[in-house]
């Protein structure tokens, strides 16, 4: 049973909340609205309104890299220098995107050595035409093919292990890694959300300290704490359907954040989840880790 415990740390009607960055050295919680293609910047410590920054494209994940962001918009990923806005430069084309007909970008995280993982959802959401990527040496290096919707990425402490989910399938995969290289093993089950019986599908995740996988439960209306053995540990509720993925922050990483969705609701579920779109929080025990800085 989900245990309660999130608050509403920013009240917004997002319409697809995802990829929460919290960047030590700024001390600012940074993530998306996908379909909206706006980036927000927060400070909890000002107790300010976060400011959003709109782009004309959507924006599938964003990460920390030097003096700026990596923005993975549909067309390509770009660099946002800080104050984001003041200058972009891009990086990479989308190989999926074919002239705005194909995949966009969706999940994505920067691994303990610099790298950037990215990978791309299908346009139609149904059929394994997605792919999930490396970026390396200035080009996305194919790691993973035949998925329908990348998720879950995230690597433990120990550098052993890479996440990652195709959401459709309900199942959590691992596989051994090599942080030196980037090198990844074959795909081992991990979790399977049926055996748990836990509802919804996996979306974005992170790792604390202590090996605990944290994935937000799409459809579910809760965030799914998982031992590094794969074991079920707790669940927390929200008070909306759709939370996307989490993200450690605070002074100390112990402030849980976690986005939201309002796409699928109706004006029936917007009345019946008015705090749905909302960034919540909540203190946890065990800290995350710092985000790596992606390296160019």
């Amino acid at each position: 049973m989900a245990e309660s415990g999130f608050d509403v740390a920013v009240n917004l009607q997002m319409s697809l909340g995802e990829s929460p960055v919290w960047s030590v050295e700024r001390q600012t919680l940074y993530w998306v609205d996908i379909n909206r293609g706006r980036i927000y910047a927060w400070q909890p410590a000002s107790d300010t309104l976060p400011a959003g920054i709109d782009f004309d494209a959507k924006i599938g994940c964003i990460a920390l890299c030097e003096d700026g962001l990596l923005a993975a918009l549909s067309p390509g990923i770009e660099r946002l220098t800080f104050p984001l806005g003041s200058r972009r430069e891009p990086v990479v084309e989308n190989p999926e995107w074919h002239d705005g007909e194909g995949n966009r970008f969706n999940d994505g995280r920067c691994d303990p050595a610099g790298r950037l993982w990215v990978g791309t959802l299908a346009v139609d959401e149904s059929k394994p035409s997605a792919t999930l990527y490396c970026l390396e040496d200035g080009r996305l290096v194919p790691c993973r093919s035949d998925v329908t919707i990348a998720n879950g990425l995230a690597f433990s402490p120990d550098r052993r292990w890479l996440y990652h989910t195709d959401s459709p399938t309900r199942r959590i995969m691992r596989y051994a890694f090599d942080a030196s290289t980037g090198g990844m093993g074959e795909p081992e089950p991990w979790v399977d959300l049926d055996a748990h019986d836990l509802p919804g599908v996996p979306d974005g995740a992170a790792v604390d300290s202590e090996g605990n996988y944290w994935c937000a439960l799409y459809g579910g209306a809760q965030v799914a704490k998982f031992a590094e053995d794969g074991r079920w540990l707790q669940s927390y509720s929200l008070p909306c359907p759709d939370p996307t993925m989490v993200a450690f922050g605070g002074s100390d990483l112990k402030t849980l954040y976690v986005t939201t969705a309002t796409q699928h609701l109706d004006e029936a579920g917007l009345a019946r989840y008015p705090l749905a779109g909302s960034l919540f929080s909540m203190r946890v025990t065990s800290p995350g880790l710092p985000e790596p800085i992606v390296a160019l």
